[in-house]
C-alpha cells in the first residue's frame, strides 16, 4: 500500500522544460524584433545620408532633410516642433521667448515666404533659399532698383512687406547685404560699386524700419560690391543676378562671429503730449 501511494505522488521533474521552452521563443521573438529594428535604422539613416548630400548640393539642407525626418509645424509657425509618439500623443519642444533672441528654426518661414511670394518668383523678381548660414531672399536689381541708384522701387513695397511680415515673427539677427556685378559705377553721386551696394542695403534697412516696423536692432546692412557674385559675371543675365540685395534672416551658424544683438533700450516718462523719448 506504501509503495502504492508513493508512486502516484511520483513528481515530474520534467516541468522546467514548458519555461524553459517559453523562454527561448520570448528571446527568439525578442532578437527577431531587434534584427527588424536595426534594418529599419538603417533604412532611414541611408535615406537622411541622401538627402543630406542632395540637399547640400541644392542649399536647401533643411527641407530636404524635414522630407525625410518628417514632422509638423505648431500654431506659431516652428517646424518640427511636434512629434507624433506611440497612442498618437504629443510632444512639445520648449517655447522660445522673443525676448532672449533665440534662433528658432527658419524651414516654416522659408515655406511662408515661397507661398506668399510665388507670383514674385515665378516671374524672376526675388529667389528664397535656405543655406547653413540663414534663410536668403535674393532682391533683384531690376525689380526693385533703378540702374545705377539706390532709391527702393515704390511698386515692390508688397513684396517687402510679406518678407517683413515673416522677419517680424522671429527674433533671429537679419543682415541685408548689398552686391553689385563687377562693372564699375562712377556717376555724380557714387563713385564705386562699394557705395552704391552699401546705399542699396541701407535704404532697405531704412524701408523696413520706418514704414514696416521692423526693429532697428534686428539688423545690420553690409555692401559687398562685386566680391561675392551668384554667377560669373561673363553675360548680361549673369551680371543681373548678381546686381541684388540679400535680406538674409541668420541661422545659428549664421550668427557665428556676429555682434550680439542689442536689446532695445526701454522708453522714459515724456512731458503730456510728447512723443515718448528713449534713454541715451
Amino acid at each position: 500500500m506504501s509503495r502504492k501511494a508513493k508512486a502516484a505522488h511520483h513528481e515530474n521533474h520534467e516541468r522546467w522544460l514548458v519555461s524553459y521552452s517559453d523562454f527561448i521563443t520570448l528571446m527568439f521573438a525578442f532578437f527577431v524584433v531587434m534584427f527588424a529594428s536595426s534594418q529599419s535604422d538603417k533604412s532611414r539613416a541611408k535615406q537622411v545620408s541622401e538627402s543630406v548630400t542632395k540637399a547640400l548640393t541644392e542649399g536647401r539642407v533643411a527641407a530636404a532633410v524635414a522630407s525625410v525626418l518628417g514632422g509638423t509645424v505648431d500654431d506659431k509657425g516652428v517646424g518640427n516642433a511636434m512629434k507624433k509618439g506611440p497612442g498618437g500623443a504629443k510632444t512639445e519642444l520648449p517655447k522660445t521667448a522673443k525676448d532672449d533672441l533665440v534662433v528658432v528654426d527658419l524651414l516654416p518661414s522659408m515655406q511662408y515666404l515661397e507661398s506668399e511670394l510665388r507670383q514674385e518668383i515665378a516671374a524672376g523678381k526675388l529667389q528664397v533659399r535656405l543655406e547653413a548660414r540663414g534663410l536668403i531672399v535674393s532682391l533683384t536689381e531690376a525689380a526693385f532698383f533703378a540702374t545705377g541708384d539706390d532709391m527702393v522701387n515704390p511698386a515692390a513695397s508688397s513684396s517687402i512687406g510679406k518678407i517683413a511680415e515673416a522677419v517680424g515673427r522671429l527674433p533671429n539677427s537679419v543682415r541685408l547685404e548689398g552686391n553689385t556685378d563687377s562693372v564699375p559705377i562712377h556717376n555724380s553721386r557714387f563713385h564705386s560699386n562699394w557705395e552704391l551696394s552699401s546705399a542699396r542695403a541701407i535704404s532697405m534697412l531704412q524701408l523696413l524700419v520706418t514704414r514696416f516696423g521692423v526693429s532697428e536692432y534686428q539688423l545690420a546692412v553690409v555692401g559687398y560690391a562685386d566680391t561675392h557674385p551668384v554667377e560669373d559675371n561673363d553675360t548680361e543675365e549673369h551680371r543681373a543676378r548678381n546686381r541684388r540685395v540679400d535680406i538674409v534672416i541668420l541661422s545659428k551658424t549664421g550668427t557665428q562671429g556676429e555682434p550680439s544683438p542689442v536689446k532695445p533700450p526701454p522708453e522714459r516718462p515724456s512731458p503730456a503730449g510728447a512723443p515718448p523719448a528713449r534713454a541715451k
